[in-house]
């Protein structure tokens, strides 16, 4: 939050400054600075060494200077909307037919906007595509000798596309044209031959041409056919064609060629590529298109007199007469034309075949591509105005910049709206109201704005002339203030340019006759000093010699007048409950209230809103810390101990050390104080006796009243019981023994009985139980001779 504030505050200090250092010397030349900037009508408003142009300043600033809002010039912008019918929802299966100036797309269509300087107004633009709106369709198609497959194909080209776009519109109608080149060499032969036949060998070929218009627009598709089915081909010699200037003519002639206010469509059908602005000099022709209608009997005379049209001029010419393009070309011509189209707005490009076979496909798939998508387009801005679009398109897509002049996908039926800002910068000089048009590229209709700018306050009205108000006469008293005739300066006006500077008003500008024109903070101006302006607008000199300001005062925490007060003529003016050089010093003692709501916890005073502790054992900030303290239960158990149970330490001077509080007793804890129950503090405690009882208490100051609540009864252990202690220990030694006793005879018997395992084991291992002693030897001994053989 302070960040934002912070914001907040340097905002309206820009804003402040502007206003300021425009340095504006009337109401009309202040509102002109910026949208934030009013000024004080108060006739009183200035103090003494203020400059006529300190009435003009932001909003906020005036209202602190005193300036009541009855008094403030600021008058604001607004729009009125004059005619606003509703868009037309419209279906082309109904019975009921409308003409095309009955059906509205766009929605409102008049507007009139009061614009302030830096003050954007905006407004809401709906387009709504209606369903079964009428089409002119005209087929341009280039006749030239290679173009003669592709004219057999459109000859049937009426009915089947009348047939096809019913689909689409039941108001359909559909012209054709043609063109080859301009009737002059190099373009093509102009030999007396060649001039009744341009083609060579035995082809029949009609005479060469620029462009004829050979059926206006019409809802027969069947005269389409006849009409067609006429034509011959011609022949030139270069390659390009001179398609442009027939472009050219079926945009500017439209009686001829009987376009209406619906959509209008241009089929381009070619070969091949074109010329433009320039090529004419090869023929000898020099003068620039001057784009406008040349057509007799329907056919355009002037072809040898005037140049082919730019890319610009026919961007212009095709706009202003709300016609969209569609450029039917061969695949080798498709990259030149789609750079072609991309400097054509509400243009598209479709392939060719090599026979116009597919004509009919490329006409609704270009006429689908170029419908889905709206563009908003304005006329020319007026010095000093600026437009912005923003778009919300279908499902809810929004576009800003350069995409925010136009919406795609768009179906039949669909709503999408634009926000349309206009802002004016200044006021125009002549101060007249101006008039643009804003409207969706190939769409006849528009929207009329009518722009008027506020370029004086309304208090100007009310203005006297040569009013004695101003020096006898010399200027016009208006919206509080001189405005001063050509030639004269001063608040009243009551100088003349050529006494600004002299000795004897120089003297009127120094304080004390000192060597200081208005204290060398200001200018003199006719004898009275016109204090300087600062950088920053919030920081002002006055006083009659400009000796006073308002920045220059004792400072606290780094903030003027410790941000409690104002700065007078460089002394500070505190608020209520600050005091001081600085207004650092607070009167306020909230911020000295300790816990138990006593100011420095009684133990110090309140000095400039922060506790100074008298006792040097206490400290911070409401003297409630004591670091050697003992705690409140500890401070006060001999007290009570004895003024209670008249035990403890203090039983024999207990009347004398104990009576600073008053005691009640109660029967059982339960009554004792709760915490919840008080609006003070309150402390809770429980104590040991020298026997070993415990005794509890409260302890509060209520109302600067000391109050101590205890339990009546001492609460002490009971003295053991010695028989069943002794008792217990003798069964616990018999059980011990008996224990010792068990575990001694299972370890005795787990001994026996592995070591009767033992020897049962050696048992069978044992080798004289056979009968023998193993140790017996006999006393026999025999010897064997062993010669003896037996014998």
């Amino acid at each position: 939050m302070e960040e934002l504030f912070f914001f907040y505050e340097v905002k309206s200090l820009l804003e402040g400054s502007i206003c300021i250092k425009a340095n504006a010397q009337s109401c009309g030349e202040c509102i002109q600075v910026a949208e934030t900037c009013g000024w004080c009508a108060d006739e009183t408003f200035l103090t003494v060494g203020e400059s006529k142009s300190a009435r003009c300043d932001d909003l906020e600033s005036l209202k602190k200077r005193g300036c009541s809002l009855t008094k403030i010039e600021n008058p604001r912008g607004g729009i009125r909307i004059d005619q606003n019918k509703t868009v037309t929802n419209r279906k082309k299966d109904v019975a009921e037919k409308l003409t095309p100036e009955q059906i509205t797309q766009i929605q409102p269509q008049k507007l009139s906007l009061t614009l302030r300087s830096g003050e954007p107004q905006t407004f809401e633009l709906k387009f709504k595509r209606a369903e079964d709106y009428p089409i002119d369709l005209y087929y341009l198609m280039d006749l030239s000798f290679s173009m003669k497959d592709d004219l057999e194909n459109v000859k049937n080209l009426g009915t089947d596309l009348m047939r096809e776009m019913q689909g689409i519109t039941s108001d359909f109608r559909i012209g054709f044209g043609s063109f080859v080149e301009k009737t002059v060499m190099p373009y093509i032969s102009t030999t007396p031959a060649r001039l009744i036949n341009p083609c060579t060998g035995n082809q029949n070929c009609t005479s060469p041409f620029s462009y004829k218009n050979v059926l206006k627009l019409t809802d027969k598709g069947d005269e389409f056919n006849r009409l067609v089915s006429q034509q011959q081909i011609s022949g030139n010699l270069d390659s390009p064609e001179g398609g442009f200037d027939a472009i050219m003519q079926v945009a500017v002639c439209e009686n001829q060629i009987g376009w209406r206010n619906v959509t209008r469509l241009l089929v381009f059908s070619t070969d091949a590529g074109f010329h433009f602005a320039g090529d004419g000099k090869l023929g000898g022709i020099v003068l620039p298109n001057d784009g406008r209608c040349h057509l007799e009997n329907n056919m355009y005379t002037m072809s040898h007199y005037y140049d082919y049209p730019s890319i610009a001029h026919l961007v212009q010419k095709l706009s202003d007469h709300n016609i969209q393009t569609i450029f039917a070309v061969t695949e080798e011509f498709q990259p030149v034309y789609k750079e072609l189209k991309n400097l054509i707005p509400k243009s598209a490009v479709g392939t060719l075949s090599s026979n116009s076979s597919n004509v009919i496909k490329l006409i609704i798939d270009a006429y689908n591509s170029l419908s889905s998508e709206v563009i908003l387009e304005n006329s020319r801005l007026p010095e000093g105005v600026s437009i912005t679009y923003k778009s919300i398109c279908k499902n809810g897509v929004e576009g800003t910049g350069e995409n925010g002049r136009k919406c795609s996908n768009i179906s039949i039926g669909d709503e999408v709206l634009f926000h349309i800002s206009i802002e004016s910068q200044k006021c125009p000089s002549h101060g007249k109201p101006e008039v643009i048009k804003i409207k969706p590229l190939g769409f006849t209709e528009e929207v009329e704005v009518v722009l008027t700018f506020i370029c004086d306050c309304p208090c100007a009205k009310n203005g006297v002339t040569n009013s004695d108000q101003c020096s006898e006469g010399n200027g016009t008293f208006e919206c509080g203030a001189c405005k001063c005739n050509d030639g004269r300066i001063g608040r009243l006006c009551e100088c003349s340019k050529d006494e600004v500077r002299t000795e004897d008003l120089d003297a009127n500008c120094r304080k004390d006759n000192g060597t200081d024109i208005c204290s060398n903070n200001g200018d003199c101006v006719c004898g009275t000093c016109e204090c300087k302006k600062r950088e920053n607008p919030a920081e002002i000199y006055s006083g009659k010699y400009c000796e006073c300001d308002n920045f220059n005062c004792d400072r606290s925490n780094n903030k003027l007048c410790g941000g409690h007060g104002r700065c007078d003529c460089r002394k500070c003016i505190c608020d209520a409950n600050y005091t001081g050089s600085a207004c650092d010093c607070s009167l306020e003692t909230a911020t000295c209230l300790a816990k138990n709501g006593q100011i420095c916890n009684g133990r110090g005073t309140c000095e400039c809103g922060a506790c100074k502790c008298t006792n040097p054992k206490f400290q911070g900030p409401t003297c409630e810390i004591c670091p050697t303290c003992p705690g409140v239960c500890p401070e006060h158990k001999d007290c009570v101990q004895c003024r209670a149970f008249e035990a403890g330490e203090k039983k024999d001077t207990c009347e004398r050390d104990c009576s600073y509080f008053q005691l009640m007793k109660v029967k059982d804890r339960d009554k004792l104080p709760q915490p919840a129950d008080q609006s003070y503090p309150l402390s809770h405690c429980k104590e040991r006796d020298a026997n070993d009882c415990w005794f509890y208490y409260t302890y509060a100051i209520r109302n600067d009243t000391k109050e101590v609540y205890v339990v009546e009864t001492l609460e002490c252990p009971a003295g053991p019981d010695i028989i069943p202690i002794v008792a217990g220990v003798v069964a616990g030694i018999v059980l011990i023994g008996l224990a010792l006793l068990l575990i001694w005879k299972l370890l005795m018997i787990i001994h026996d009985r592995r070591e009767f395992a033992k020897f049962e084991k050696e048992k069978m291992n044992a080798k004289w139980d056979t009968g023998e002693n193993p140790i017996y030897k006999s006393a026999v001994t025999t010897v064997v001779n062993p010669k003896y053989e037996g014998k």
